[in-house]
């Protein structure tokens, strides 16, 4: 009989909130990553969607559980957004690359997370429709060279950058997983254990949502 003591899978959970101009695929990227599935007619998300999903890190021996609001993108629903970063762990900050002011946008939310989220969010600035490569017109040069600003600013917050096709699934998987490898998953971990309690990223001050429902509900009704 073997001595060796089998490993231990450890598990932590982390919340994670999508923004981003409306139609630039923050459902459809969650669709693929939860569901693997995908929908052209896919109508915009009202308030914000609450979906889970957990990724395993074998070279940690670590599944991550997340926790996702994927949030509505049209600027009538734009007040609701902090109630959603809240306490986020992490955050997707997603552009359309065929889409120009998408990314100016996706930049507006990064210094709106660097300025109200969690201290040492990760984020991760994300280009969708990779699939449409014909009609880019946000370049990798110019998302590089906005990275190498960002830090230089040296704010302690780390941005990750990626590029995916929500519609036929490239690089999808690739951009949970960084965010995983980013995450203080340790940190959580053994400060579960010295609660003496399954590791998660609950915190106090969470949504509330009923209040959510019905500023939802108000904007909905609201003229555009």
């Amino acid at each position: 009989m073997s001595d060796a003591t089998p490993n231990t899978n450890r598990f932590a959970q982390f919340k994670l909130v999508l923004l981003g101009e409306s139609a630039v695929g923050k459902s459809s990227i969650v669709h693929r990553f939860v569901k693997n599935t995908f929908d052209d007619m896919r109508e915009s998300t009202i308030g914000a969607a609450f979906l889970t999903q957990s990724i395993n890190l074998p070279e940690s021996n670590t599944t991550i559980k997340f926790e996702i609001w994927d949030t509505a993108g049209q600027e009538r629903y734009k007040s609701l957004a902090p109630m959603y970063y809240r306490n986020a762990n992490a955050a997707l900050c997603v552009y359309d690359i065929t889409s120009r002011s998408s990314f100016n946008k996706a930049q507006e939310w990064i210094k709106e997370l660097k300025r109200q989220a969690t201290e040492g969010i990760v984020i991760a600035l994300v280009g969708n429709k990779l699939d449409l490569e014909e009609n880019r017109e946000v370049d990798q040069q110019e998302v590089e060279e906005y990275i190498v600003q960002q830090s230089a600013e040296d704010d302690g917050n780390q941005i990750i950058t990626s590029e995916c096709s929500a519609k036929n699934g490239d690089g999808v998987l690739d951009i949970f997983n960084s965010i995983g490898r980013a995450l203080p998953v340790d940190e959580v971990i053994n400060a579960a254990a010295n609660r003496g309690r399954p590791a998660g990223s609950r915190q106090q001050g969470g949504i509330d949502l009923a209040r959510a429902r019905r500023q939802q509900a108000a904007a909905a009704n609201s003229c555009c």
